[in-house]
């Protein structure tokens, strides 16, 4: 599987972006989806998760409520709708496939990668 994260950019504080992850080459339509990002100096932190037929999801409290997981499976896609915004949110994100149909935090449960999209939220 091949992933490709888009749709970053620059947003104010209280802003909203949303971030596309296309699969290409193989489907991931049985696997989980997982968002991540990881800003300069930081770990990489698990931000949104997906089952594979999209009825679980899962969120850290730090963007539960401002930012929502979605996914097309018959475009093999995955959405992340990111709202209110905030400087803390500045990050580069990226997209990946989880080895099972659902989603862990843990990033070594996922195999395949997008090449990650930068988010940068100004005060």
């Amino acid at each position: 599987v091949q992933l490709q994260a888009s749709g970053g950019g620059l947003a104010q504080a209280g802003g909203y972006l949303r971030l596309t992850c296309a699969a290409s080459r193989r489907t991931f339509s049985n696997n989980g989806v997982g968002w991540f990002r990881q800003a300069p100096g930081k770990e990489r932190e698990f931000v949104a998760g997906i089952s594979w037929n999209g009825a679980s999801t899962t969120y850290p409290d730090s963007v539960k409520g401002r930012f929502t997981i979605s996914r097309d499976r018959a475009k093999n896609t995955v959405y992340l709708q990111m709202s209110s915004l905030k400087p803390e949110d500045t990050a580069v994100y990226y997209c990946a496939s989880s080895r099972t149909s659902y989603t862990p935090p843990d990033y070594s449960q996922y195999n395949y990668w997008g090449q990650g999209t930068l988010v940068t939220v100004s005060s």
